[in-house]
Order: structure tokens, then C-alpha cells, then sequence
């Protein structure tokens, strides 16, 4: 199995958070062979910071197993003078993966966001995007992240979090993280998985997991017909916390090719993990 999203280091002020000999034991734990681990470079969603450049000293005697993303705040510097492409192109040198997670307290589709995305096109670095009420923000239906999926091609952009995996549903309630019950068919992420095959997701925290599992007929078709789009993945960032997705991917009732393609196959496309 590989994780595609994971956390390392102190990230709220009342949890440690994972080291990096924590984190393989719990993946030695649950059969995990590796994982994608995101830097967190923006002030919006937690306490602390855990930047690139500290992720990739963790990391750096385990690169077999885990495997750092790079981020970087697109409000560095004054209006329209931050380039972050050379900063990319040398985390890149020094062992990143993909980008993430984009955390960022900015419209999804605001200019600031897009000269990161313009930097991660050019260098087809995939971005892990979280996607909630405030971060990354965007109008039900998610008009602005269409928009940059129909823009910046060479990402492969993951989906992630609240208001990315609400759209699973063509009736999303206002102002609900988590909605409940049966989902309603012709949901937005369908028709982008649809529209653009730059457009992945991970199942991680309760939001992938809640909507996989709320309408249990419905999210085994949906892992079943986007197979080769979906990824298994956590969230963990704190020894006790519900990692539910573990035993349910494991378990759940969908064809043997699904469930390879979404526990590893796909993380290996995304990532480019040899």
C-alpha cells in the first residue's frame, strides 16, 4: 500500500504530531509501504509550520519510504514579484515529489495561486489540493478550480477535503462539511473526472471517507468507475487519530483490479514512483 497523504512533525499546539520513526512504525503497523508527505508552508489551517525545507531533513534517510511534496506560500514578496519556479525546480533536485498541500487562504483561481500553478505546469508537478470553505475557496460547483484544471494541463491536481468531496453529490447542502445520507447521482465530481484526466483524489480524513461511505451502493460504484483516478490515503498527522480508510479499502466489495489500482498503482502514476 502507499499513503498519498501524510503529515510529519508538530503541527498543533496540543499534539507532537508524527516523527518520521513514528510514522514507519505505524505504517510497519498497517502494511503501508510508503507514503507522500505533505509541507505545510501557509499560516491558514494549523499552528505550526512544517516547511520543505525541514520536511526534506526528515525524510532525507528515508527517502525508500517517505516521500516529500514541496509548497510555498504564493503570497512571498510583493504583488507580482515572487517567481516560484526556481524554488520548485530545486526542491525537485533535492528530492520532492509533487506539490502540497496547497493550504492556501486564497481563492482557488486567484492570481497569486497561479503562478504556483503556472511554475508546477511547466515542471508537470502534481498539486495535493485541500479545499474547504475558506482555503482554497471556490463557489458551489467548483467554476474556479474547473477553471484551472482546464488551464494548467500538465498537473495532475488531486482532490481533497470538505468542499472537493461534498461535490460528490449533485444536491450539496449550504455550509456542510460533511453531509449525510444518500447521494444524489450527477455530482461535479463526476462530471470533471469526466471532462479532465488531469483531475485525481485521495480518500483521506473523514471527509474522502464520509463520502465513500454515506451512500455505501453509490461509493462502491464510484470506486469502481473511477479506479484509475482514485487514491488511497489518511490524512495521519497525530498518533491517535480514525484511519477507518485502512480496513475499508482493504475490505470493501469492488473488483480486485480497483482496489490495486487505488491502494498503490495509481500513487505510482501520479508521483512518479519508480
Amino acid at each position: 500500500m502507499i499513503d498519498t497523504h501524510v503529515h510529519l512533525g508538530q503541527l498543533r499546539y496540543e499534539d507532537p504530531g508524527m516523527s518520521p520513526s513514528t510514522m514507519l512504525r505505524w505504517m510497519d503497523r498497517n502494511g503501508i509501504e510508503k507514503a507522500i508527505v505533505m509541507a505545510v508552508e501557509v499560516p491558514e489551517e494549523l499552528d505550526y509550520l512544517v516547511t520543505t525545507r525541514e520536511l526534506l531533513r526528515m525524510t532525507r534517510r528515508h527517502r525508500d519510504r517517505l516521500l516529500p511534496l514541496c509548497a510555498a506560500d504564493p503570497r512571498h514578496r510583493y504583488p507580482g514579484r515572487f517567481d516560484p519556479y526556481p524554488i520548485l525546480n530545486a526542491y525537485i533536485g533535492e528530492g520532492c515529489v509533487g506539490y502540497g498541500e496547497n493550504l492556501c487562504g486564497l481563492p482557488v483561481d486567484d492570481p497569486m495561486q497561479q503562478r504556483v500553478y503556472e511554475a508546477c505546469d511547466r515542471l508537470k508537478l502534481p498539486i495535493v489540493m485541500h479545499i474547504d470553505w475558506w482555503i482554497n475557496r471556490d463557489k458551489p460547483g467548483l467554476p474556479g478550480f474547473e477553471r484551472m484544471l482546464a488551464t494548467y494541463r500538465n498537473v495532475k491536481w488531486v482532490g481533497h477535503a470538505q468542499y472537493f468531496w461534498r461535490e460528490i453529490s449533485a444536491k450539496v447542502p449550504r455550509k456542510v462539511s460533511y453531509p449525510a445520507g444518500p447521494v444524489v447521482p450527477g455530482g461535479r465530481i463526476d462530471e470533471l473526472m469526466r471532462k479532465y484526466k488531469n483531475l485525481y483524489a485521495d480518500l483521506s480524513a473523514g471527509s474522502g471517507y464520509n463520502a465513500i461511505t454515506r451512500d455505501p451502493e453509490f461509493g462502491i460504484a464510484f470506486l469502481n468507475r473511477w479506479k484509475h483516478r482514485l487514491m488511497f490515503a489518511t490524512d495521519k498527522l497525530r498518533a491517535k487519530q480514525d484511519t477507518s480508510i485502512i480496513d475499508f479499502i482493504r475490505t470493501v466489495d469492488i473488483s480486485e483490479d480497483a482496489r490495486r489500482r487505488i491502494m498503490r498503482e495509481n500513487a505510482g502514476k501520479v508521483f512518479d514512483l519508480a
